[in-house]
């Protein structure tokens, strides 16, 4: 059973408010933040990053490995997180309470076109600063392989993706383990 304080008299009030004066804290003036001087913007520095990101886009045709990967089960959840990601958004990503914005469908498709998709999928949504995105991988064993190829590769493509905060299978209505939610970095976005 809480208990609950009974509210302060206003004798009690201005004499706070009497010793905050004797202490010297002064009342804020305005209920807005400064944001202080805003900085000035170098055209120059805005074209060369700029152009550095088109040349890193252009130059390096494929960002993720093509190598040996860890095989999932078709039934087995997804989950990764970078280490800063706050646990609230974490949360609410599993849940799925973060709306995703678009969806890309990897049935049917082999594994080379599958990681060319991934990639334009997430250079689309980047650009177009989309907060979280579905992609749907299945749960279907490979012809020459005992474990789902295409969602273990999805698995270890993402998680080398820059861009990519979280990832995490997804709700039933969406896919359950058979798809995942990711979510993205936007561009000046720290975490």
């Amino acid at each position: 059973m809480s208990r609950r304080r009974p509210l302060p008299d206003d004798d009690e009030v201005s004499a706070f408010r009497q010793a905050l004066r004797d202490a010297g804290v002064r009342p804020i003036e305005r209920n807005r933040a400064d944001p202080g001087r805003p900085r000035r913007q170098d055209p120059a520095a805005a074209a060369r990053r700029a152009a550095a990101e088109a040349a890193a886009d252009a130059s390096a045709p494929s960002r993720t490995s093509d190598g040996r990967v860890e095989p999932v089960r078709p039934s087995q959840a997804l989950d990764f997180a970078l280490p800063d990601l706050p646990y609230r958004t974490l949360s609410q990503l599993k849940r799925g309470r973060i709306v995703w914005e678009a969806g890309l469908d990897l049935h049917g498709y082999s594994l080379d076109e599958a990681r060319d998709e991934l990639e334009s999928f997430l250079r689309d949504a980047a650009a177009q600063r989309q907060r979280c995105v579905l992609v749907v991988h299945g749960k279907a064993w490979g012809a020459t392989a005992d474990y789902p190829v295409i969602k273990s590769h999805v698995n270890a493509w993402l998680r080398e993706w820059p861009g990519v905060l979280a990832f995490c299978s997804a709700r039933e209505a969406d896919g359950g383990t058979g798809a995942v939610y990711v979510l993205l970095r936007r561009r000046g976005q720290d975490a």
